[in-house]
């Protein structure tokens, strides 16, 4: 008799361990392939599909949508294709679990998000699937050099390159990118996630991917006749703190654990910005940047007088720390969403114009408002862009975006009085707040920072000529 194979949830590449079922994509009963789709879980800020790596019969489910599951723990029972079912004794879940676990490890599979390699999932030569219209985060899982590469990799011409991830597959499919054109810098022509960006990264017309599925909002519980003890107030609904609220609070939590912050601000009298920005839209209404990448684009040549700023804090297990710092700007910027305040970074933000700084923020925008952001363009941030403007407020002492050091908050833009050449005159002013790290520098440098910004929205024109 063939036992079913227990399939348990993958490291997912995030160093996180724990993931939402979402959704199931089989069922009981279901005959899967390998490397199909069977399952999306989130984690973090990122949606995921779970590919299976047997073939068989689904026996049994391991979650309900909404649960959350510990990544080594069962997800899925397959029975392998051509088994025969037999009635004998049946062994408990976390026995057969554990067998499974113990297989994968001799298979090198290495327990990751990879289909591929693993026992049970032999014959499959040709692993297609049907197109979704569910567009989901790529995460690349971890790589395993232990696993027999002449086993992973599958090569259709025209069709797909020398690939493992099956992620790595969807993220070219969603950006229009022929595999069996790249030949990889990986072992062996192994195509990497890198591979692909390099060429989605290439100037080239935007490709659609799709419709999109929204994230489920978590409702509150409500509560019938619960009593606080605590005020003597009835208990009107209970809501679970979980998926990416979860992740903003341990996050937060952290930062103002682990960082001795300090805030400074200063008013700016943003006026010149506005009437430049008028200008160039009335010369070109379908090509002029917004406000906040003039900013952005300030924001980066101030970082680059000032690097302490654009650095991160490391700290060893004896306790030694580092600063560490970048040979560039990933600029992140806050960007509220139906689910939940997140916070995509451009990369090599430094090397952008403001027109290519407001491309990429338009962009980015979008795809965190769509559920498509992926763990690199949520996490790979070194300093943080924040308009809580947009909100209506002046000005906000943010919480550092953990790891980074800094976070500037830029408060909305109204009409003040305001004092230009001894006379009392009505301008358009804003609120710089910057938040920084004690840590990685004193006031001063802070202080610096802050005051080229502000001085560069005060005399747009010239500081633009110069950087």
């Amino acid at each position: 008799m063939s036992e079913p194979k227990v399939f348990l949830l993958p490291d997912l590449g995030e160093g996180l361990t724990e993931a939402e079922l979402v959704n199931w994509l089989v069922s009981v009963g279901d005959e899967i392939r390998v490397d199909q789709p069977i399952a999306e879980v989130e984690t973090a800020k990122s949606m995921v599909e779970v590919p299976s790596p047997y073939a068989g019969t689904v026996t049994v489910l391991h979650g309900e949508p909404g649960q959350t599951l510990d990544v080594g723990k069962p997800l899925i029972s397959v029975l392998p294709v051509g088994s025969v079912v037999e009635p004998v004794e049946t062994k408990p879940a976390e026995t057969v679990a554990a067998e499974a676990y113990r297989e994968e490890e001799k298979a090198g599979s290495g327990n990751v998000l990879i289909g591929y390699g693993t026992p049970g999932g032999g014959g499959a030569a040709r692993r297609t699937r049907a197109p979704r219209s569910v567009v989901s985060p790529v995460v690349e899982p971890v790589e395993t050099p232990d696993v027999d590469l002449s086993l992973l990799r599958t090569r259709v011409p025209g069709k797909l390159g020398a690939v493992i991830s099956p992620l790595v597959r969807r993220m070219a499919r969603e950006h229009g990118v022929d595999l069996g054109n790249i030949h990889g810098s990986g072992d062996s022509g192994l195509i990497m996630r890198r591979d692909v960006e390099a060429i989605i990264s290439a100037p080239v017309a935007e490709v659609s991917t799709g419709s999109t599925t929204e994230r489920p909002v978590v409702e509150p519980v409500v509560t019938q006749g619960a009593v606080d003890s605590r005020t003597g107030l009835g208990i009107s609904s209970r809501t679970p703190v979980k998926g990416v609220r979860k992740v903003v609070s341990a996050n937060m939590s952290r930062s103002r654990a682990e960082i001795p912050e300090a805030t400074v601000w200063v008013d700016v009298d943003a006026t010149a910005l506005v009437e430049l920005r008028a200008g160039l839209k009335r010369s070109d209404p379908h090509n002029t940047p917004g406000l906040l990448a003039f900013i952005a684009r300030f924001v980066t040549a101030g970082l680059k007088r000032f690097p302490d700023l654009n650095t991160r804090i490391e700290t060893a297990a004896d306790g030694a720390q580092e600063i560490v710092g970048f040979a560039g700007i990933n600029l992140g910027f806050a960007a509220q969403t139906d689910r939940g305040l997140m916070v995509p970074s451009i990369r090599n933000a430094d090397k952008l114009s403001a027109r290519e700084l407001d491309t990429e923020i338009r962009r980015l925008t979008a795809v965190a408002r769509e559920g498509k952001a992926t763990p690199e363009q949520l996490g790979s941030g070194t300093f943080t862009l924040n308009n809580y403007g947009v909100f209506g407020v002046d000005g906000s002492a943010a919480i550092i975006n953990h790891p980074e050091v800094a976070i500037l908050g830029v408060g909305r833009i109204i009409d003040k009085p305001w004092v230009v050449d001894g006379e009392l005159t009505v301008r358009k002013v804003t609120e710089l707040t910057l938040t920084f790290d004690h840590r990685v520098c004193d006031g001063g440098t802070a202080a610096g920072f802050l005051r080229f910004v502000a001085d560069a929205i005060e005399n747009p024109a010239s500081v633009l000529a110069d950087i």
